[in-house]
């Protein structure tokens, strides 16, 4: 009886030991979730995109074990709206977040008035950190929030943590100690702050190792100011100093789109020369000047700490024995700035700080940020599903950012009970080759500071594209699976094509409620924006 009794004991100490192993195993078997956010990059700022002058071999790395996808976009050509659509999972027309925070003033050269938008996330709107963080994992951001200037924001919407608070979409100081940012008051002179938040995030992982994670490492790389760290920039003058330098013009010419008679790309790139058409500020008829090659030094260093902080991210899951179970979502907010940004329409840049105002070239894609072209929305997105998704795939299915929200839902098991926008990706992700949607749309009824473009919307649907502009009422259509560079429009020969386009694109404005601009009272044709 007491040889029993003993064995029974022995079994109970057993379990009570292994019980809580199986536990924590079993919670581990939802991923974490590290999603890597840069701002401002551009879709072949990046080696396996394309770039021939920035390095980025650690992204590269991720993409050859992950899938990369081609036609991903942001739901907006600016950070705030896309930001809003990967924490809400909607687009920015559905929750009236559709410009960056707090927006552009009026001018009274505008014929319209830019909507007024909220100011932060709702907050009766359920956020991913706020569902997962239910589900049981903790929540961190650490870098850029650009989504309320509350200091209770990111508290509001689900996160546990917030490391810098502060809340607007830049550096409050520069990249360089002192950052003058709450959370990183100590630091080295000459710390650089792509490093300290990587430092800062690293910690994070440390600490959670054990359990499942959501962290949100949205850097302020590579927003201006265009401040590369010494050392990469000095490795960057180098290896610029060696390049045969491109025969092409370093800037083209592009005016204003939707107007009644646009200026034709033959009679620009004539003008680029003329005396009229020379510095650096907005030109008559709205026209700026778009940078055509990736040879900005400062920039360069900007991109290769960037990606430098992707692989010590990689690393330490390495390190730490959890990289299998922990999903990297790579993933840029809007396209890369070359057009410069005209807050104050008569600007006017020196030619020693074209570097500061325009960071890169969005070729072979038309404009940038603050566009509607695919320069200003199509951005670089790879994801690395550990166990479960594809490795080495490429993807040219279009998908927008508020797919992010339902995929990592569907990724972690979690019911997606919100009436999401997007779509899950966990389909491609696993081997499909077809989305079931039948077009993305964009809405901006703002006017632009990147390029003064125009206010309007877009749809793409197939391999078409449709853009409308609010003020006039204009339309182009271009096909990108022919015309990537946006150059040939078709509106007025595929007419069927553009009739449906605009159709769906409206119909969708009415079922999201999006809010549409008014006249502006104040408006003076005489008083130009040049």
């Amino acid at each position: 009886m007491k040889t029993v009794r003993k064995k029974y004991t022995s079994f109970l100490i057993i379990l009570l030991l292994v019980i809580p192993f199986i536990s924590c195993k079993k919670q581990n078997n939802q991923p974490n979730i590290i999603f890597f956010l840069v701002d401002d990059l551009g879709w072949t700022d990046v080696g396996c995109y394309g770039s021939q002058f920035y390095e980025t071999p650690n992204i590269d790395a991720l993409a050859a074990s992950g899938v990369r996808f081609t036609d991903a976009y942001a739901a907006s050509h600016v950070c705030s709206p896309t930001r809003a659509s990967i924490i809400t999972g909607k687009y920015p027309a559905s929750i009236n977040l559709t410009d960056w925070l707090t927006g552009r003033r009026d001018f009274p050269f505008q014929k319209m008035l830019n909507v007024k938008i909220n100011q932060h996330i709702p907050y009766d709107v359920k956020t991913l950190p706020a569902i997962l963080k239910a589900n049981g994992y903790k929540t961190a951001i650490y870098g850029k929030w650009h989504l309320g200037e509350d200091s209770a924001s990111t508290a509001r919407q689900g996160f546990d943590k917030h490391i810098p608070d502060w809340n607007r979409g830049w550096p409050k100081n520069g990249y360089y100690f002192p950052y003058g940012m709450k959370g990183l008051e100590e630091g080295d002179d000459g710390e650089y702050l792509t490093d300290r938040m990587t430092t800062e995030a690293l910690k994070y992982i440390e600490q959670n190792k054990d359990k499942p994670f959501f962290l949100y490492l949205s850097h302020f790389a590579v927003h201006d100011p265009i401040e590369g760290r010494p050392d990469l920039v000095e490795k960057y003058q180098k290896k610029l100093a060696e390049m045969v330098p491109p025969e092409s013009h370093p800037f083209i010419l592009e005016g204003k789109p939707g107007v009644e008679n646009p200026i034709s790309r033959v009679d620009l790139d004539k003008a680029i020369d003329q005396e009229e058409y020379q510095g650096f500020k907005v030109f008559p008829n709205q026209t700026v000047k778009i940078k055509q090659h990736q040879d900005n030094v400062q920039f360069a260093g900007m991109v290769e700490s960037m990606d430098e902080s992707l692989g010590r991210v990689l690393n330490k899951l390495n390190e730490l024995e959890i990289d299998d179970q922990t999903v990297v979502i790579f993933y840029s907010d809007n396209g890369g700035m070359s057009a410069a940004n005209f807050w104050d329409p008569k600007r006017n840049i020196p030619e020693d700080e074209l570097d500061k105002a325009f960071s890169t070239s969005n070729l072979p894609l038309r404009g940038g940020k603050g566009w509607l072209y695919e320069g200003g929305i199509r951005v670089p997105l790879i994801i690395k599903w550990p166990g479960k998704g594809l490795q080495k795939v490429t993807c040219d299915v279009p998908v927008t950012s508020p797919d992010f929200l339902p995929t990592i839902l569907d990724m972690v098991g979690v019911k997606n009970t919100e009436n999401s926008d997007g779509l899950s990706l966990v389909p491609l992700l696993t081997g499909d080759s077809i989305l079931n949607r039948k077009a993305i749309f964009w809405h901006f009824p703002h006017y632009s500071n990147h390029g003064m473009q125009s206010a309007g919307g877009a749809v793409r649907s197939g391999d078409f594209k449709l853009l409308e502009y609010y003020d006039t009422g204009k339309v182009q259509l271009f096909n990108l699976k022919d015309d990537i560079g946006e150059q040939k429009d078709l509106s007025e020969i595929e007419v069927e094509k553009t009739s449906e386009l605009k159709e769906k694109l409206h119909f969708w404005r009415d079922k999201t409620s999006a809010q549409m601009m008014n006249t502006n009272p104040n408006y003076d044709p005489s008083i130009k924006s040049d």
